[in-house]
């Protein structure tokens, strides 16, 4: 829904997340210009760093501030002084569960001037997406433990699937694949039925339900293990994928390598019901060792913002980025990999700037 103002939160987080997070906000002020929307952005300072100070992770009222903004941008979380899953659990996850951002949509693009590691293969080889079921399965986190720190230890993790969960999420992928429309046309649930034969049973049941409402959306199954097979042997063959939550998260970084690495990847995690808030957001990490270089690869994050746009009501202004990114990608950058782009974190920023109204943006 289009917004007289686009009111964006943006958590610039840890590392080197506040060095991309300036790189997509410059990217944003430019295109605003040029195509006359208006925005206003509220910085937070949620993270780490905050965390370590006040013991807080989200404040108390963050998430009600949450809800009054279009769309929320996350640059990086992960601080080497907070423990594993501290700031990924309190933070991240709780936002996705909270504001009932039950898909996670990764697109898998290779962009040109990008370098795969699959031989001959080119960026008409490798455009994809994964949509992937984001508040349910192992990460619910029910579960414990029985005489925990004995020889005798027992740790349960259980999964967790609702028929409401799984069918919100497989609907509003076969809704995508319609609406992407592409020449395959084809959604694939990727499971593990023959093994996990409860929940991806009734996984299995819901996308064969869910697809006679969408004749004209063509379906395949892949066992997961297939599917990592597949990627790399044939990721043409790929248009639309829907998985669990633990898959999709396997799968999806699979899916970063493919497309040249985490450097390039972003993604979004979307409440697409009315009055819903999404989160958008680079999928490199902090990165703390390049913190303050300024040499680490803001295309993620500049990927991220055209994701904000194109779900936020300004789908013109999406299309005008991802066109100068590709431009820059293709004549530009020396590699992807920090350090060695070939120019710095601001420059590339700078250079998809100056593409965003270049003669081929017609």
């Amino acid at each position: 829904m289009t917004t007289a103002t686009l009111s964006i939160a943006t958590i610039a987080g840890d590392g080197t997340g506040p060095e991309v997070t300036s790189e997509a906000i410059k990217v944003l002020d430019a295109v605003a210009r040029l195509d006359g929307f208006e925005f206003t952005v509220e910085s937070l300072d949620w993270g780490g760093d905050r965390y370590l100070r006040t013991g807080e992770i989200i404040p108390e009222g963050g998430f009600d501030l949450l809800r009054s903004k279009d769309a929320v941008f996350l640059g990086a979380i992960g601080h080497p002084d907070v423990a594993p899953g501290v700031l990924e659990k309190g933070l991240l996850l709780e936002l996705r569960f909270k504001l009932d951002q039950y898909i996670n949509l990764r697109p898998v693009k290779l962009l040109p001037g990008v370098e795969t590691p699959l031989a001959g293969r080119g960026p008409d080889d490798i455009d994809f997406v994964v949509v992937r079921e984001n508040t349910e399965d192992l990460y619910c986190g029910v579960g414990g433990y029985l005489k925990k720190g004995t020889a005798d230890e027992v740790a349960v993790q259980q999964a967790v699937y609702t028929r409401k969960g799984c069918e919100r999420c497989i609907r509003w992928a076969f809704e995508y694949t319609r609406r992407r429309n592409s020449p395959k046309k084809t959604l694939t649930l990727v499971a593990k039925t023959n093994v996990l034969t409860f929940g991806h049973d009734l996984w299995w049941r819901t996308f064969q339900e869910v697809a006679k409402d969408y004749p004209d959306v063509n379906t395949d199954y892949n066992h997961v293990d297939a599917c990592c097979m597949w990627m790399v042997k044939n990721p043409d063959a790929y248009d639309v994928i829907v998985t669990t939550n633990m898959f999709g998260d396997i799968i999806t970084d699979l899916g970063g390598i493919l497309q040249g690495g985490m450097g390039v990847a972003a993604g979004g995690n979307l409440n697409p019901d009315d009055g819903g808030v999404s989160m958008f957001e680079p999928m490199g990490g902090s990165a703390p060792k390049y913190t303050g270089t300024n040499k680490i690869n803001p295309i993620a994050a500049i990927n991220a913002m055209a994701m904000l746009l194109e779900h936020s009501g300004q789908p013109q202004s999406a299309a005008r980025i991802d066109r100068a990114v590709a431009s820059v990608t293709g004549t530009k950058m020396q590699s992807q990999a920090a350090g060695r782009m070939g120019f710095s974190t601001s420059e590339v920023g700078d250079l998809v700037v100056a593409a965003l109204d270049s003669p081929e943006q017609g």
